[in-house]
């Protein structure tokens, strides 16, 4: 019985002790994520200099969409990337609101909502 139990409690072990990287692994939509953390990045720029007084309403989305999909890892790494790539590269851009900054909103807003549409279509229970 002793040496029954040990055998059990040595798979037990070993088992706990590989390392699970099920959550760093690449789902087959983090390229669309990414894409999705770049807009809204961009989106929390642009919409800040033009005006909308919408605080960190952006920001927050991002927050939801990191908590929802709770990477770890390198997938986070990505998506704040992607985030701050967004903003960075608007920032580089843009000093004021133009008639060019107003029309990348739109297109952003555009983009990411059919991002989200077909991402929860597609992988939604």
């Amino acid at each position: 019985m002793s040496t029954r139990f040990l055998a059990i409690f040595a798979l037990i072990l070993a088992c706990a002790s590989v390392p699970t990287r099920a959550q760093d692994v690449a789902a087959p939509f983090d390229a669309d994520l990414q894409r999705l953390a770049e807009i809204l990045g961009g989106l929390h720029y642009l919409r800040g200099i033009c005006g909308s007084n919408e605080g960190n309403k952006w920001r927050s989305e991002m927050q939801a969409l990191i908590d929802a999909e709770t990477p770890s890892g390198e997938r986070r790494t990505r998506m704040i990337a992607g985030f701050n790539r967004g903003y960075n590269g608007f920032q580089q851009t843009y000093r004021s609101c133009t008639p060019a900054a107003t029309v990348a909103i739109r297109r952003y807003i555009e983009e990411g909502s059919k991002i989200s549409r077909d991402l929860t279509a597609r992988y939604a229970n």
